[in-house]
């Protein structure tokens, strides 16, 4: 049986959460500079047209997941249908890495999101993440072109409804 994921909204009480999770290196590998993505991270707090969740089974937290308006940002992908959301992620405790659970909760996540009327998930994994695009491809996501972003070049990946 499949473990449940809970996605609960982000909130100052776990910045220190995320803060240590950024530093780690598993998580620094692809994110970078732990203190310039927590600057990134807690100053989204109040963006409107981003949605941040902690994610937890079992009554633990263990990871990071950020939802946001495609079309606020100048993303580089191309055009895309109107309301398309991009997601980036990241599993924070070593334990739960290469257990299953970062295709399972982003499955979760992508088919709650499109049950509720979103038309398209995007998602531009680094060329180099080959378990990122693997926990993609299999909670459902097709590869669609490559993307340069400002972290360099990307495979955009997308999920429609």
């Amino acid at each position: 049986m499949a473990p449940d994921y809970v996605f609960h909204p982000m909130t100052e009480a776990d910045l220190p959460l995320v803060r240590r999770w950024l530093g780690l290196p598993h998580v620094r590998k692809w994110w970078g500079d732990p203190d310039d993505q927590y600057a990134l991270v807690s100053g989204d707090l109040d963006e409107p047209a981003m949605d941040q969740y902690i994610v937890s089974t079992g009554g633990n937290d263990f990871g990071y997941l950020q939802c946001y308006d495609q079309t606020a940002w100048n993303s580089g992908f191309g055009d895309q249908p109107e309301g398309t959301r991009g997601i980036d992620l990241f599993i924070g405790e070593p334990d739960m890495i290469e257990c299953g659970h970062g295709s399972a909760f982003i499955r979760a996540f992508a088919d709650d999101r499109l049950r509720r009327g979103t038309p398209r998930l995007v998602v531009d994994p680094d060329l180099a993440n080959r378990r990122a695009i693997r926990a993609y491809a299999k909670a459902g996501f097709g590869e669609d072109h490559m993307v340069d972003t400002p972290d360099g070049p990307a495979l955009l990946m997308v999920r429609d409804a």
